[in-house]
């Protein structure tokens, strides 16, 4: 005796009406949490100083986010994206795929919100660099929250430890990346240097032409390109030309014995005095440093902006040596006293 198929018509009613309750409960929760977050994100933006990532465009943004997955969970209730593949379903993978894409729009606009603001203000190589961290750290943090939607992780993990040698090849590989990365970061919050700069570093010495995520690089004084990993620079004595406004220029100046050492020091000092570009805060120092082999040694320290110091240690240079020769104070050339055990006899041929 069978049991007629009508029997089972009320109790399937029920459970269709009961998943489609469910998605709409699902939907306008989804609704609801969207218009709480889009407010949310509109009230803090009025306070904050974060406005290139909390913003009227941010929140906007995160609603149709929060919407569209709401919708593609209510449709997954009903069974319509409940579709199998590669051990997760189809609605794992298209949330995934929209999680990661507006992460995507969300870091493009604020980098390029910080592009905008770096230029608007003057200080654009210093926003170049954080717009690129915030960037690919929002990007890489996208990609492993949809990674994890999707369902891959765990196959991920599982792929790369049956990798076995190769895993741990790709291990070493990347850890030069990470370091190189992680010291990129360390380096913006330091600050020990920015595009522009005229510095010394891991050996080479130039003008920063550009800070990367991973590599910094460095237009050398002769023209020529230097790619500088990240970790290197990091872990390098960097020495900055121009980080403070003001750099001072040691010169040292050799007169002859003969000369007085009092009249020499007034000349210099006057040629100091006469150079606009010289400090007179703090004041220049001009006083005998050694005695040496040829000459009385005068050193000449004086204080210029550090922009143009190459420029006044040359014009130093020239301008004393232009005041010693005009008041007949000497700049000897090296000289040697040869002393004899015996006495020198010469014998001396008529012609």
């Amino acid at each position: 005796m069978g049991i007629p198929l009508n029997s089972f018509s009320p109790l399937l009613e029920q459970m269709t009406l009961t998943l489609v309750a469910k998605a709409i409960l699902l939907f306008l929760l989804g609704l609801l949490l969207a218009n709480l977050f889009k407010r949310w994100i509109l009230k803090v933006s009025r306070t904050t100083k974060y406005v290139w990532i909390i913003n009227e465009e941010t929140a906007n943004m995160v609603y149709k986010l929060i919407i569209l997955v709401a919708l593609i969970y209510s449709l997954d209730i009903l069974g319509i994206l409940s579709i199998k593949m590669a051990g997760t379903t189809l609605s794992n993978v298209i949330t995934a795929l929209i999680v990661f894409y507006f992460s995507y729009l969300i870091a493009k606009k604020s980098k390029d919100y910080l592009l905008m603001s770096g230029a608007e203000r003057g200080n654009l190589p210093e926003m170049q660099l954080k717009a690129k961290l915030f960037y690919y750290s929002l990007i890489a943090i996208a990609s492993m929250i949809a990674l994890n939607i999707a369902g891959f992780t765990g196959r991920l993990t599982t792929l790369i430890v049956a990798g076995g040698i190769t895993g741990i090849v790709l291990g070493f590989s990347a850890q030069t990346v990470i370091a190189n990365l992680i010291s990129g970061i360390f380096m913006y919050f330091d600050k020990p240097l920015k595009i522009g700069d005229p510095v010394e570093v891991a050996g080479y010495s130039g003008v920063v032409n550009d800070i990367r995520i991973l590599s910094t690089r460095i237009r050398t004084w002769d023209g020529t390109l230097v790619r500088i990993p990240n970790e290197k620079v990091f872990n390098s004595e960097i020495r900055n030309l121009t980080k403070y406004p003001a750099r001072r220029v040691d010169v040292l100046i050799g007169i002859a014995y003969k000369e007085d050492i009092n009249r020499a020091i007034e000349v210099i000092k006057k040629t100091l005095d006469d150079m606009p570009l010289v400090l007179a805060e703090p004041e220049p120092m001009v006083y005998v440093d050694e005695l040496g082999d040829s000459s009385v040694n005068i050193y000449v320290k004086a204080w210029a902006p550090s922009e143009k110091w190459f420029n006044v240690r040359s014009a130093i240079l020239q301008k004393i040596k232009e005041a010693l020769d005009r008041e007949g104070i000497e700049i000897p050339f090296p000289q040697r006293v040869n002393w004899f055990a015996e006495e020198l006899r010469v014998k001396v041929e008529k012609g």
